[in-house]
């Protein structure tokens, strides 16, 4: 496999509909919106969604979610001291930095395209590292309109001992949801970092495929199955190592403006979506699942 040796920009059109694409601990778990109410998707929330498509692909991952785990391990440290590869370099007269990140990278595909702190206790040494794959906040086009209903349980969680007949109070709740938004994902993959970590072309081919079904096998209540949707991934592959242009003008050639004869977007269907040429770089469109 050969490391990546080109600059890749990408960009994920998807759509929310009646669902809570990330919730805010902050604020009662209702949607994530700035300040001027658009919609947000938190990079972390997407870099979730990516390992776990990864996971589904039959990958190393190494930030495993509990309720995913392959592995048997309840932990980061636990998955980490189970690999003799990365093991061997963590202390003693083996300890050594570079080689234990670049064991990490070679074990695991989120460590590689991601990066991530290996700082634990019993060992001596702490790495950080750096991946090549940046993700932006994901932001909706328009401003969104968040719906909340308010939710019963009135079902018992525990049986009291003195009166095992006794019914529990009601538990009340509240749930939220974007009614509709369509939301983009930007991206790139940095080749300076892909060399250090020896992320390559193959796995970027992989994050590809993680980008185009990123809400396949992703049900829960907040997100029912066909709630969200991604439309288009728009891939940009540059000839060189720095890339013909920057990353923010890549990005912007991607031109999403509302139809002139819509009032506020329902569907996907509402927007156009124009693509600015950019001399000597070619993009490839691919539809999502």
């Amino acid at each position: 496999m050969s490391v990546l040796d080109h600059k890749i920009d990408f960009a994920v059109v998807l759509s929310v509909r009646n669902a809570n694409p990330n919730g805010d601990p902050l604020n009662g778990n209702r949607p994530r919106q700035n300040y001027d109410g658009y919609g947000e998707i938190s990079d972390v929330c997407i870099k979730r969604k990516i390992r776990n498509r990864l996971q589904d692909m039959g990958e190393s991952i190494l930030v495993q979610s509990d309720d995913r785990r392959n592995d048997g391990h309840r932990s980061i440290k636990d998955r980490v001291d189970a690999n003799e590869a990365v093991k061997e370099y963590a202390k003693g007269k083996n300890a050594n930095k570079d080689l234990y990140a670049l064991a990490a990278c070679q074990s695991w595909i989120d460590v590689r395209s991601f990066g991530q702190v290996f700082a634990f206790s019993g060992t001596d040494v702490s790495v950080g590292i750096r991946g090549p794959v940046s993700i932006h906040t994901a932001v909706s086009l328009d401003r969104i309109d968040i719906s909340s209903m308010q939710i019963t349980k009135s079902v018992n969680s525990v049986t009291s001992a003195k009166d095992p007949d006794k019914r529990g109070s009601d538990t009340m709740g509240m749930k939220h949801r974007v009614d509709f938004g369509v939301y983009v994902i930007y991206g790139s993959i940095n080749t300076q970092l892909a060399e250090k970590t020896e992320f390559t072309y193959e796995d970027a081919e992989k994050l590809k495929e993680a980008l185009r079904t990123l809400f396949a096998n992703d049900t829960s209540s907040a997100r029912p199955d066909g709630s969200m949707e991604v439309h288009k991934l728009y891939w940009w592959e540059h000839s060189s190592k720095m890339g013909q242009y920057s990353s923010a003008k890549v990005h912007r050639s991607l031109d999403i403006k509302l139809k002139e004869d819509i009032d506020q977007a329902k569907s996907y269907e509402d927007y156009i979506y124009d693509l600015i040429p950019l001399q000597g770089l070619d993009v490839q469109i691919h539809e999502g699942l």
